[in-house]
């Protein structure tokens, strides 16, 4: 069940990421030159976008992180605190952040949908199926890893 759990907790992070990559400036912060800049700046890179598109979904992005921000911190500190209870063996407390994370997760996920549709209206059509593509190689890739 806490495999579940965690890989849950894993491919909703992965797709939260994959909704609001944008080239952007800044970002959440690089974990050895792989942070979410530089996916954003492959993925731009891969999808051949405009300056304008770029700076579209830079503009989607941040209003995204700013509009969210109290419920992805809520999320981050939840799991957070979950995986500690889990550490220190306190399955009570585990199984009680249990029900919000996963109220949480399907929250995110319509966050994610929305915000799909919106990056969705920015790309051409030959973009849109290339983005299609390059999403589901990279949860294929996720998969493979479980």
């Amino acid at each position: 069940m806490r495999n579940k759990l965690i890989t849950a907790v894993a491919v909703l992070t992965l797709g939260a990421s994959l909704a609001v990559a944008a080239v952007h400036e800044g970002g959440w912060g690089n974990h050895e030159g792989k942070g979410r800049g530089e996916y954003s700046e492959k993925l731009a890179q891969k999808l051949n976008l405009t300056d304008a598109q770029k700076q579209q979904l830079a503009d989607l992005e941040k209003n995204f992180r700013e509009q969210n921000a109290s419920f992805l911190q809520s999320f981050r500190q939840n799991r957070q605190d979950y995986r500690a209870a889990m550490t220190a063996g306190d399955t009570a407390k585990a199984d009680s952040l249990k029900a919000t994370l996963e109220s949480q997760r399907a929250q995110m996920k319509q966050l994610r949908d929305a915000q799909d549709v919106k990056i969705s209206s920015i790309l051409t059509p030959e973009q849109r199926a290339q983005w299609q593509q390059l999403k589901a190689e990279r949860a294929a890739r996720h998969q493979s890893k479980q």
